[in-house]
């Protein structure tokens, strides 16, 4: 398992290029140019396309391939994406082997055009390494919002290098995104600061959520692993009923681009040794909500998991969220 995520990662390396001579000359070429707008700019996740679209204003277009509930993990591109790939100007993706199904389409068109995972910026001080995956950084960067701030730069420095005539709307479109994440993790420390000691457990379907809990200091468990790739084993499972038990925990969440299954079987599992646990919402790990919707936007995204996770477990936070903009009040 490990040699095969090395060798994607090796691919990911090379459709890396971004910054070096297959996409990094595509990108210095096109800045030269004249350029028409909007231009066309594509992201993998819903995640990559809000930094992008906040950014960009209303210079590009921005599609996004993975919609609401798509689990990027085992997403695999299909021909109408690589076609839509192969029309864009600019492409945007996570990095850190998120995508690693795609990984053959990204690498098949870096070499045509300026091709950037945001996630390059991140210092490797601030990324999580688990022990289980050696070698292998966690992807749920998004997960922190002052860590994903730092992507916002290297989405502004590969467009200013794209289209250096807007250097400077990029920059000032930035700031203002940046500060609007900066507020979100305000929020965050706040609300989910108010769980009471003894109740600051978050159990969840995979393990998306650790960049979360570094970041408002919550224990974080997930019944599978890093990607939704791998099944959950009954070990895991009884290990994670015992723990409910031993912590009198109250909730365990769901997530919406995971199957409810592993969650269940922890509420039976618990139900069946004497403790009812319900499951406490469900949150947004690897895609965002509808588009269109709040939720369809990182800030309403992250908002929601916040909210849910400290209403759920006993802290004090508005119904509908840090900014009342929630779709429906939290109970």
């Amino acid at each position: 398992m490990t040699l095969m995520l090395l060798g994607v990662a090796a691919l990911m390396v090379a459709c890396s290029g971004d910054s070096g001579s297959g996409a990094g000359e595509s990108a210095s070429g096109a800045a030269s140019e004249a350029r028409d707008y909007p231009y066309h700019a594509v992201a993998t996740t819903g995640m990559v396309g809000d930094i992008v679209r906040n950014v960009v204003g209303d210079k590009a277009e921005v599609s996004v391939i993975m919609g609401a509930g798509v689990d990027p993990h085992l997403y695999a591109a299909s021909r109408d994406d690589v076609a839509l790939m192969m029309r864009a100007d600019i492409i945007f993706y996570s990095g850190l082997l998120l995508e690693g199904k795609m990984t053959d389409a990204l690498v098949r068109v870096a070499g045509r055009k300026p091709v950037l995972a945001v996630t390059e910026a991140i210092d490797e001080q601030f990324l999580l390494e688990p022990e289980e995956y050696a070698g292998l950084y966690d992807p749920h960067v998004w997960m922190d919002p002052r860590s994903w701030s730092r992507c916002v730069d290297a989405v502004v420095n590969r467009l200013s290098e794209f289209d250096p005539s807007n250097a400077g709307l990029y920059e000032r479109n930035a700031a203002q995104y940046k500060q609007r994440l900066d507020a979100l993790h305000t929020y965050g420390e706040k609300v989910l600061g108010s769980i009471p000691e003894d109740s600051r457990v978050m159990i969840t379907s995979h393990d998306a959520f650790n960049y979360f809990g570094r970041a408002f200091d919550l224990e974080v468990h997930g019944v599978q692993g890093l990607s939704t790739d791998s099944e959950a084993g009954l070990a895991r499972v009884n290990e994670l009923v015992d723990m409910l038990v031993d912590k009198r925990i109250k909730a365990v969440f769901g997530e919406t681009s995971v199957p409810q299954k592993s969650i269940e079987s922890l509420v039976n599992g618990a139900r069946s040794r004497g403790h009812e646990v319900r499951i406490g919402g469900e949150l947004f790990s690897d895609a965002m909500g509808s588009k269109g919707t709040y939720e369809g936007t990182y800030i309403g995204m992250i908002d929601h998991n916040i909210t849910t996770v400290a209403r759920a477990l006993g802290g004090e936070a508005p119904a509908r969220g840090m900014q009342g903009k929630l779709s429906r009040p939290h109970e």
